[in-house]
């Protein structure tokens, strides 16, 4: 992923001397994915810290800081959907249905959620989703059949799995003239993206987006701001908890796709 988004990938050392700033017998060690978050106390640049409401709960607005930022700022901030609009999410996990409640927060009127797990559905109704289309369930292309439930296109769509070719359906879902898509997951690198150039020529809009266009030292701020204001509702998003020696238990319910956020403890 890291070479994909061309990111340094030298991320276990400081940006400033590429040292670490943790080290066991003498020996280095490096910091995780830039930040060590999985240690009780850490050190990392002062351009990835930002100062939130002393007042906002740590074990509620922790989850704001990837993900459910990701989809909510995809929404929000990228499609920027017009109240009343009609919005495709394609992916029902975290970062799908934080895409769902920006749309409700903008006030969609339709928020249709595309997902081969139905078993998500419902829980999708918590983020707003008003209805659900199961590619599985059709013989036809699910562009084609979002194209018929919305009277030619949806205003806007949101792709939060990338799977290469939901997120062709993604763009090719939307409504010649004013339809926009922005594409959120990550493809594998090989992957191409096809669709006929008719498709831009009649006015529909492509867009890309990481971490929702926040800029995390400014903008976070605010996203837990919206929460504080009871705008947001991050408790929906945490289905789990368990203590930091539990911590296998978290990644295994991760690759099983049960719940939505797992909160680790420091503390027993």
């Amino acid at each position: 992923m890291c070479d994909l988004l061309r990111i340094n990938t030298d991320r276990g050392v400081m940006i400033g001397d590429g040292k670490s700033r943790f080290s066991i017998n003498g020996k280095p060690i490096y910091h995780f994915v830039g930040t060590s978050t999985f240690s009780e106390y850490t050190v990392m640049h002062v351009g990835c810290v930002a100062k939130i409401n002393p007042a906002a709960p740590l074990d509620k607005v922790c989850v704001l800081s990837c993900g459910i930022s990701t989809g909510l700022g995809a929404t929000i901030n990228v499609a920027k959907p017009p109240k009343g609009s009609t919005v495709a999410i394609f992916g029902l996990g975290a970062v799908g249905l934080a895409a769902a409640e920006g749309a409700r927060i903008a006030g969609a009127s339709r928020i249709i959620g595309i997902d081969l797990n139905a078993n998500r559905f419902e829980e999708a109704r918590k983020f707003g989703c008003t209805e659900f289309v199961n590619p599985k369930d059709h013989d036809k292309p699910v562009q084609q059949v979002l194209a018929e439930m919305t009277n030619g296109g949806v205003d806007r769509s949101v792709e939060c799995t990338g799977n290469i070719n939901a997120m062709i359906q993604a763009f090719e879902c939307v409504h010649d003239g004013w339809g926009v898509a922005v594409l959120v997951g990550v493809p594998h690198k090989d992957a191409e993206f096809k669709t006929h150039p008719m498709n831009f020529l009649n006015e529909r809009t492509l867009k890309g987006t990481f971490f929702g266009n926040y800029k995390p030292r400014t903008d976070l701020p605010n996203v837990v701001e919206l929460y504080m204001k009871k705008e947001l509702e991050v408790e929906k998003f945490i289905t789990h908890s368990v203590p930091f020696s539990e911590i296998n238990t978290a990644f295994d319910l991760m690759h099983k796709g049960e719940g939505i956020r797992c909160i680790i403890r420091m503390e027993n």
